[in-house]
């Protein structure tokens, strides 16, 4: 059944809202003010026509959009689309009870996306390399990306011959690749137990000069040398698939506020440290404990380390911060803490932040919900939530990185 609606707004995924007859319905790529033609089925609708465009709609600069899952949001203008996000902070922080100052968002260009998980499976016509559709487990074969860098958008045609030998027929495997500052790393996953043909045909790609590294279900097929990533002066080393910033200027923009807020503060703890991201930085200035439970990343961090010049002392500690947060006790001395937890935030740490006396706080986070609540226990515990800063290091998503600043009253 179609039927014809008015959008009134967006929805926090970027999806537009209305009501039909069946009820309220979320809209993909549409936008408010639209009048739109749907089709709906259950409790889904699906859009047919656009009858009266907003004068936000743009052309989409990929010709896979609406067909690819990867974005949601290239239909609609820049200047919009940033209003959008920051107004989605605004009221996500309302909803928590939180007035507090957030920064116009820190936009990023197209290309600049330098780590994507791609998907591809084996059929009869060869590999098929993309990214899934929207709502389903079917893959979309991508010939082009404007959001990834070109290091990576350049050489999807390679990517596609290394999942031809690696892929077989109904088994999706998972590249995850990153333009490294020396070369791609490609760490690949989902692949089986490898026989000596199969190694033996991705290691002929040692030759290509732009890999770095390439791993398959954790295992080196080859080294030409050890990805890095420069974060002024040292070099991060990332682990083969591991998580990094997705994007370098992102990363620059949310660094640049932690050293900010920091300051000359000292010492510094770095609460979900990773393989040393803030780490790295925050010790050419003053001396950093960096906590981290996995202990892969806690060695590649000891190693960028050692490797650097001119860093303060950094001292590493395997801990779980959801089951056995820092203690305020343990805090005592600390003059600043940067924490960056994964996107379900840190309700646990946070509460221990609340009741400890750390002058400063910098929190970095990839979901504004979960911060929203963390940052609710840190101000009703006597934190002032100084700035919030979002980065749209999520190009074409609803998805948005955020960096605020807390001191004590």
């Amino acid at each position: 059944m179609t039927e014809m609606v008015r959008i009134e707004a967006l929805g926090h995924a970027g999806d537009g809202i209305t009501e039909t007859s069946a009820g309220r319905r979320f809209v993909p790529y549409t936008l408010p003010g639209e009048t739109v033609t749907v089709a709906l089925a259950g409790n889904r609708a699906r859009l047919v026509a656009v009858e009266a465009a907003s004068p936000d709609r743009v052309t989409p600069p990929c010709r896979h959009f609406g067909v690819c899952g990867g974005c949601s949001l290239q239909h609609m203008a820049r200047p919009a689309y940033l209003a959008w996000k920051h107004a989605a902070v605004v009221t996500t922080l309302a909803q928590a009870g939180i007035d507090a100052p957030v920064d116009p968002v820190v936009a990023v260009p197209p290309g600049s996306r330098r780590r994507a998980v791609l998907s591809a499976v084996t059929t009869a016509r060869g590999a098929v390399l993309g990214f899934q559709r929207r709502g389903s487990n079917e893959i979309v074969a991508v010939e082009e990306c404007p959001v990834l860098a070109t290091a990576i958008a350049s050489r999807l045609g390679l990517l596609r011959e290394i999942a031809a030998i690696v892929g077989k027929p109904k088994r999706v495997v998972r590249l995850a690749v990153l333009a490294a500052d020396n070369g791609l790393d490609i760490a690949i996953t989902g692949g089986g137990s490898p026989d000596r043909r199969t190694m033996a045909a991705l290691g002929g790609f040692g030759t290509e000069a732009d890999i770095a590294r390439l791993t398959l279900d954790g295992q080196t097929v080859f080294l030409n040398r050890r990805p890095e990533l420069d974060v002024g002066g040292g070099a991060l080393m990332p682990l083969a698939g591991g998580f990094v910033q997705a994007v370098a200027a992102a990363e620059s923009a949310l660094a640049t506020i932690v050293l900010d807020h920091v300051g000359a503060a000292a010492p510094v703890i770095d609460l979900f440290a990773g393989c040393g991201t803030f780490t790295l930085r925050l010790a050419r200035r003053a001396p950093v404990m960096a906590v981290e439970s996995e202990p892969a990343l806690l060695a590649a961090l000891d190693e960028a380390a050692r490797y650097a010049k001119g860093l303060k002392a950094i001292t590493l500690r395997r801990r779980d911060l959801f089951r056995n947060p820092v203690s305020p006790p343990e805090l005592e001395g600390y003059a600043a803490v940067v924490i960056d937890p994964p996107a379900a935030g840190a309700r646990a740490q946070c509460e221990a932040l609340a009741a400890s006396r750390v002058p400063k706080v910098a929190a970095i986070s990839c979901n504004p919900a979960t911060f929203a609540r963390d940052a609710r226990i840190l101000i009703d515990g006597g934190y002032r939530l100084e700035r919030v800063t979002p980065v749209d290091q999520f190009l074409f998503t609803a998805d948005l990185e955020l960096a605020a600043t807390f001191s004590r009253t």
